[in-house]
């Protein structure tokens, strides 16, 4: 247990410990760091800062746990107690098997770290490789997205606490299941911010969608960053999580020369030959900007994968139709077949979204396919629609079992987003529960008006703050094996299994992928060595010519499929793959 207490505030002219009742004055040390001993700690205690004449004590930015809230005192934890028990679990790494994207407080009717072990042999059962968490980090009320969180070292203690936390992964080690955690660095939360109290955490006049944007390039932001790399590795070394989403790494306001990407990138490298394990980080980004994943020695930043949102779009709109807003350029089974082969669709290209030119190609000579990671559905996706409806609401089996091949068969990593391989007929909305009335209002307007460019009817989109829009959009496990759900679910595992079995399902090498496709017919065929995956996206049967030959046996088909002569007979909406 610790006996020091330490806090970086430059901007205070006196600090005082409050711990257990007790006040102690801190000694001011280098470079803004605040020192306090604290001779009579052997357990946990409740403790907060007083900075300069304050009466009213705040968290430690560091918090490990806030019992109360983000709010009130800071308490102890020591992470070394926990006795772990996952020496026998060896990651692989992001190696192309599946990751599962889930949100703690909507995955079980508990809501609870506790709750989602239960429903780990679900997982394995399943086949997915890795389970992907959504923020869990403190924040301000009962239930959120995670987004809002305001104290980055803190497990959310409706979540069940960091303790909670440790049991899960080594719970979902012990059975062969990687974990990796939502991280946001971007922003914090509009509630229990208290950050810039102590010092520069924020720069003024340098905003993101979010409000002021982490000082990552001003003066004293060495401190800043060495607080954000610090947390990276406490993720890797004090809950052995195998690998960090960075949320919207676009929104990284850093001019200095080496980016903050390529700071915390060599850092997790460094701790990987530490541990003697492998561990990863994966960006969300909407630049299409290969030097995420390239290489450090090629004056890449290093990282290992990043999402690409033009996966889900290209997807979304030849299985829907939908091609508003962002939709507008991939309205077209030619824009899909782009994304196939070659990662992004615009990589140079005009966004008429964005009314410029956009991204950049990728070198598939560096960068392979799995360092993509891809999706038909994601939180994102789902969550900031007007209704929060998935694909279930308006597609019927035949469309979802297509875009399931799609997904599951492409060359890139794929990640489901929890409910998605049994078709959940619930919801998943935006949802907060700010305590504070007029910030509970601003984020329900707000909410109205990020819908104006996609065209969506405003009378759809639930109040965020109502408490049914978070009930509404938790699992309902009693559907899982119900006609079509378990249906589209037995699909699912079908699907993962035979990627885990069939190397050139796994092969990463985006030049060894074909694709040939008919605009008129809308269908396309994506050949995989001698694999080939065969989608219809037509609402009437096909003929689609394959490129084996008469020599052809289906691995795997959505609805009743035929082979004859050089091609195969597909019904409509339907999906066959082919050795």
């Amino acid at each position: 247990m610790r006996t020091t207490f330490e806090v970086w505030a430059p901007k205070a002219n006196t600090m005082t410990l409050l711990a257990d009742g007790r006040r102690l004055s801190m000694s001011r040390g280098e470079n803004g760091w605040w020192h306090a001993q604290h001779a009579e700690l052997t357990e946990d205690v409740d403790y907060g800062y007083l900075i300069d004449d304050a009466e009213t004590p705040v968290p430690d930015p560091r918090s490990r746990r806030q019992p109360e809230g983000v709010h009130a005192l800071s308490r102890t934890f020591d992470p070394d107690l926990f006795q772990w028990q996952d020496s026998g679990w060896v990651s692989p790494g992001l190696d192309g098997g599946a990751i599962y994207e889930m949100h703690v407080g909507t995955f079980t009717p508990e809501g609870t770290l506790d709750a989602a072990i239960g429903k780990l042999d679900y997982l394995v059962d399943l086949g997915v490789r890795f389970v992907e968490l959504l923020p869990v980090n403190a924040f301000n009320g009962t239930h959120n997205w995670g987004y809002d969180g305001v104290l980055w070292y803190a497990v959310q203690e409706t979540y069940g606490g960091p303790e909670a936390y440790q049991r899960f992964v080594d719970a979902a080690h012990r059975k062969g299941l990687g974990v990796i955690q939502d991280v946001v660095y971007n922003h914090l939360g509009p509630s229990g911010n208290y950050l810039p109290m102590f010092g520069p955490y924020l720069t003024e006049g340098k905003s993101n969608t979010w409000g002021d944007s982490v000082n990552l390039d001003g003066p004293l932001s060495d401190a800043v960053r060495q607080y954000i790399v610090d947390n990276v590795l406490m993720w890797f070394r004090d809950y052995h999580v195998d690998g960090l989403r960075l949320d919207a790494v676009h929104a990284l306001h850093d001019e200095r020369a080496v980016h903050i990407l390529e700071e915390m990138a060599a850092a997790t490298e460094n701790c990987a030959e530490t541990l003697g394990k492998p561990l990863f980080l994966i960006a969300e980004s909407d630049l299409n900007n290969p030097r995420l994943i390239t290489p450090r020695s090629v004056n890449g930043y290093g990282l290992t994968g990043q999402w690409s949102d033009d996966f889900h779009h290209a997807a979304h709109t030849n299985l829907t139709g939908e091609n508003g807003g962002y939709y507008a350029d991939f309205d077209s089974v030619g824009a899909l077949a782009k994304v196939l082969q070659e990662g992004f669709f615009h990589n140079g290209t005009f966004s008429s979204f964005r009314e410029r030119g956009h991204g950049r190609p990728l070198d598939k000579d560096v960068v392979t396919a799995r360092q993509l990671v891809t999706a038909i559905q994601n939180h994102d996706q789902i969550g900031n629609r007007a209704a929060g409806d998935r694909l279930s609401a308006t597609l019927g089996y035949e469309q979802l079992a297509l875009g399931a091949v799609l997904s599951l068969a492409s060359p890139f990593t794929p990640m489901l987003f929890m409910g998605e391989e049994f078709g959940a007929s619930t919801p998943w909305q935006f949802f907060t529960s700010h305590p504070e009335p007029e910030l509970g209002k601003a984020t329900a307007e707000g909410r109205l008006k990020e819908f104006e460019r996609m065209g969506w009817d405003p009378d759809t989109v639930p109040n965020p703050q109502d408490p049914a829009t978070f009930t509404n959009s938790k699992l309902d496990w009693s559907e899982v094996e119900q006609g079509n759900h378990g249906r589209l679910l037995d699909l699912y595992r079908r699907l993962l299994t035979l990627r885990r079995e069939t190397p050139d399902l796994m092969d990463p090498d985006l030049r060894n992928v074909r694709v040939d496709y008919d605009e008129a017919g809308r269908w396309l065929v994506m050949q995989r060595g001698s694999t080939a995956v065969v989608l219809n996206f037509a609402d009437t049967p096909r003929e689609v010519p394959v490129p084996f030959g008469k020599q052809v046996d289906i691995l795997l088909e959505t609805g009743p499929s035929e082979v004859s002569g050089d091609g195969v007979q597909l019904p409509a909406y339907g999906a066959a793959i082919l050795a």
